[in-house]
């Protein structure tokens, strides 16, 4: 019979393919996820993991068992929730921003999922403006975000990372990086650069517009931009370059806009935020729904 912490400690490493990881996500010590594990695979008669120094790996045992029981899992999880919603009587209305199309993408569907398990709770769904990032939820327009981090904010909860994105360089077709490969942040300080503005964070600009590049040398910005079809419509008429998650170039495409990647830039993180202290049931749930239509990305690590 499985008991359920083998249950949990075995999809969760699964998942982490990190036993450290692993402990911390389900508030254990490593040894005792690894003793579980081993328990777990004495009772099967087979390892269930290939473990070296470097990383962790399921076997293909391993990962039959994992394909057997993770769909059960997760009805088991989704039952239980329906009947804390039920008890809690998850009820009324709860608004979800995003800034993103991409980030859209996944609020949409975690909202027609919250639909079919709480009824009797409305989503509503809106797109934040990316001059006022923190507007609506500040008013209470909204309450739950999905966006682009660094947010840190005295009034503002901030969960963790649910997905990253690479960089990339929109320019003009006409640009001389458009004919290459990648580009640096070095190649910056050689551009104008258009950053946008508004009701935006300094240190938020900064990180997403830089003004200096990693050697220290000065980075040209244009005129500020209020609306992102402003952006696009500089670019192509080589008015500037922009910085923009690589994803935008299958949701932007537009003539005269070409989309370079980066060599050496640092991703750009998307997470969630709401109001502090007011993480109720509904957000709650929400979050729940995120993570689990778009879980962490496996990863290989370390024991």
């Amino acid at each position: 019979m499985l008991e359920r912490l083998e249950l949990e400690a075995f999809l969760t490493l699964a998942e982490e393919l990190h036993f450290g990881h692993t402990a911390e996500r389900l508030h254990l010590t490593t040894g005792r996820i690894s003793q579980t594990i081993k328990k777990l695979e004495r009772q099967v008669g087979a390892p269930l993991f290939e473990r070296t120094s470097r990383e962790v790996r399921l076997t293909a045992l391993g990962q039959q068992l994992r394909d057997t029981l993770l769909p059960a899992y997760q009805q088991i999880g989704a039952g239980l929730e329906q009947a804390v919603s039920a008890a809690r009587g998850i009820t009324g209305s709860l608004g979800v921003g995003f800034s993103a199309l991409w980030s859209g993408d996944l609020v949409v569907k975690a909202a027609d999922l919250f639909r079919v398990r709480h009824p009797d709770c409305e989503v509503h769904i809106q797109e934040v403006p990316l001059g006022d990032p923190l507007g609506p939820l500040r008013s209470g327009r909204i309450d739950l975000q999905l966006t682009e981090f660094p947010i840190d904010e005295p009034d503002i909860a901030v969960g963790p990372v649910v997905f990253s994105e690479p960089r990339a360089l929109m320019v003009s077709d006409e640009h001389p990086y458009a004919a290459r490969e990648t580009v640096s942040l070095e190649d910056l300080a050689d551009t104008v650069l258009l950053a946008m503005t508004g009701n935006i964070p300094d240190y938020w600009l900064d990180y997403h517009y830089p003004r200096a590049t990693p050697s220290g040398r000065a980075i040209p910005h244009g005129p500020p931009i209020t609306y992102w079809q402003e952006v696009l419509s500089h670019i192509s008429v080589g008015k500037g370059v922009s910085v923009v998650a690589a994803r935008g170039a299958r949701y932007y495409p537009r003539p005269g806009v070409t989309f370079v990647p980066f060599s050496d830039a640092p991703p750009i993180e998307y997470g969630l935020l709401w109001r502090a202290g007011e993480d109720n049931a509904r957000v709650r749930t929400f979050i729940q729904i995120i993570r689990e239509i778009h879980p962490p990305a496996r990863r290989s690590g370390r024991r």
